[in-house]
């Protein structure tokens, strides 16, 4: 048996670890809401300029806005592109820094997701673009 403040060598990783764990962990949690976040801001602006596309197919009075559909999905659009983008920067930096405070370099799936977004993002974005 052990004496009080000792373990067995082994058995369950230190405090200092398990710390690096949930902190590295964090962070690819808060890039996941930013995917998520960019996504619906994204697939809401395209939503929107597809409404009302097929709206202007139907027939329907024409109205002068300040801010056509199009306008607004190219913002949306957007706006879920950069946002996506800063967050990326931002977690790339922070888990550079937690793997110089002694953190084991890992790869990110939230990071692969995040570029699989952005790159549909980016086709959302030259399609709306395009077909102006």
């Amino acid at each position: 048996m052990s004496s009080a403040g000792t373990k067995p060598a082994g058995t369950k990783p230190d405090s200092f670890a398990l710390a690096m764990d949930r902190t590295w962990l964090a962070h690819e949690r808060t890039l996941m809401a930013w995917v998520r976040t960019a996504a619906s801001m994204i697939s809401f602006g395209f939503t929107i300029y597809k409404f009302f596309q097929f709206e202007e197919g139907r027939g329907s009075p024409a109205t002068h806005r300040l801010l056509t559909p199009r306008d607004f999905a190219l913002i949306m659009v957007s706006i879920g592109l950069v946002s996506l983008l800063l967050a990326t920067i931002g977690h790339r930096r922070d888990i550079r820094e937690l793997a110089l405070g002694g953190g084991v370099k890992r790869y990110s799936q939230a990071e692969l997701v995040a570029g699989i977004v952005s790159v549909f993002g980016l086709l959302v974005l030259v399609s709306t673009i395009a077909r102006g």
